[in-house]
């Protein structure tokens, strides 16, 4: 497919034309499917060609995967961590961290890679990072699974908004104000949808996000109520938002993903053992 000729294609292999015409034709049998249109020494691919070509080069790119992780565990549990985070964490969270950890961890290079949750899916379904966290649920296979945190979302109110002073907000309160939610095409903006229905309480947002950051951003600006979760609400505390909890409880579960074929070393535990004290440091300041 990318010299046009069989001629050409035996060149580069090292090998007869005879030969390559043989192999393309065992080729075509065994696959049950005509792989090439032959026209006066010309070979024009088909479209089940096409796709075979696409497959192959996915499978290649998992043995460079694999070839790399053969590499890295050659040269020591310590020379790079593969990390991928969803934005929540790995904003703030995780980054101001990694400063603890390289005190112990130097010579360790880190890879942090800020993605959503369904792309951190797949990395770690493709065995391309140590470690993830992520929103739940999954749908793929190809590593384990491990709850995080389970904390759940959170009002952010502006600091001389009428419901700052509630106890607890829920979605007949919010709708007497503007209220930033977010798009029904992340899991937070449906797990909305689904409290708000269940109380009975039309959903009708004045902005909608697909960030934390940015939900927590507008209500310290004064634009609204918003839902956000426990990391950002923490991370980017301003006296003029104030936290409220929120009932019915929306769930914020983050899963830690290893995949099945990267064993962890010690400095992946190491990392890990500070998140999670951190994490439970955290939590202990959200209002309850």
């Amino acid at each position: 497919m990318l010299s046009g000729t069989v001629s050409a294609a035996a060149e580069i292999l090292g090998r007869s034309q005879p030969a390559v015409s043989r192999l393309l034709d065992k080729l075509e049998e065994e696959l049950g499917v005509s792989l090439f249109e032959r026209r006066r020494g010309l070979v024009s691919p088909t479209r089940s060609a096409r796709l075979l070509l696409d497959e192959i080069e996915r499978a290649y790119v998992s043995l460079d995967n694999l070839k790399s992780f053969a590499t890295r565990v050659a040269e020591g549990e310590s020379s790079r961590l593969n990390l991928a985070v969803m934005p929540a964490l790995g904003i703030t969270f995780v980054p101001q961290l990694l400063a603890t950890f390289r005190e112990k961890w130097a010579q360790t290079r880190v890879a942090l890679h800020v993605r959503l949750s369904r792309d951190i899916e797949e990395w770690a379904a493709a065995q391309q990072i140590d470690f993830g966290l992520a929103e739940t649920p999954f749908k793929r296979t190809g590593f384990r699974s491990d709850l995080f945190s389970d904390t759940p979302y959170i009002a952010a109110v502006p600091r001389d908004h009428p419901l700052a002073d509630k106890s607890c907000l829920g979605p007949a309160d919010i709708v007497t104000g503007p209220f930033i939610s977010w798009t029904p095409f992340v899991a937070a903006g449906q797990l909305i949808a689904q409290a708000f229905k269940s109380c009975g309480v039309a959903l009708d947002a004045a902005c909608e996000v697909t960030l934390s950051a940015s939900a927590y951003e507008m209500a310290k600006q004064g634009t609204g109520v918003a839902l956000v979760d426990p990391y950002t609400a923490l991370k980017m505390h301003d006296d003029r938002v104030r936290l409220v909890p929120f009932a019915p409880t929306i769930p914020f579960n983050v899963a830690l993903l290893r995949p099945d074929s990267r064993p962890a070393s010690r400095a992946v535990e190491a990392l890990l053992d500070i998140l999670q004290t951190e994490r439970d440091r955290l939590m202990d300041r959200l209002p309850r």
